[in-house]
């Protein structure tokens, strides 16, 4: 029974025990690691660290002193920029307004040119059904005079 639980135990370790095979693989890893890296970071992080305090000891002051004589310049130049800018927007709503008013102008007188057309064509038609009235009574007229006549004639 003994053998059976040690076999079992060992069983058990070989399938779910993986301390072994991982303990290898990260010892593995740290010795690639360490020796195709070695200190390369450390070294670049040094480049860098001294990089930064080289341009904080000399440019900083550059920088500083360029941006006393160009900031000045940037500022008027926004300025006039700005400017004109608003002068545009000026003459802008300006030119809205105008167009609005002559577009308002141009709908009245559409308007009003519509409103005479109809008029023009109420009154002429007015007129072709007045004529032709007076064309139809002209006719009935003339065919009961017509009619009276060939009655007498034919009595």
């Amino acid at each position: 029974m003994t053998e059976l639980s040690r076999e079992i135990s060992e069983v058990w370790s070989r399938l779910f025990d993986h301390r072994p095979f991982l303990n290898g693989e990260i010892k593995f890893m740290l010795k690639e690691f360490e020796e195709k890296r070695g200190d390369r970071e450390v070294e670049n992080l040094f480049v860098i660290l001294e990089n930064l305090t080289d341009i904080k000891d000399t440019q900083a002051e550059k920088i500083v002193k360029s941006s006393c004589a160009a900031l000045p310049v940037l500022g008027e130049k926004l300025t006039q920029a700005l400017q004109l800018s608003e002068e545009i927007e000026k003459d802008y709503l300006e030119l809205q307004k105008v167009t609005k008013k002559k577009l308002l102008e141009n709908r009245e007188k559409r308007q009003k040119e519509w409103d005479q057309f109809i008029d023009d064509m109420n009154f002429k038609c007015q007129r072709i059904d007045n004529t032709f009235e007076e064309k139809e009574e002209e006719l009935r007229d003339l065919y009961a005079d017509l009619n009276h006549k060939l009655n007498i004639t034919n009595k």
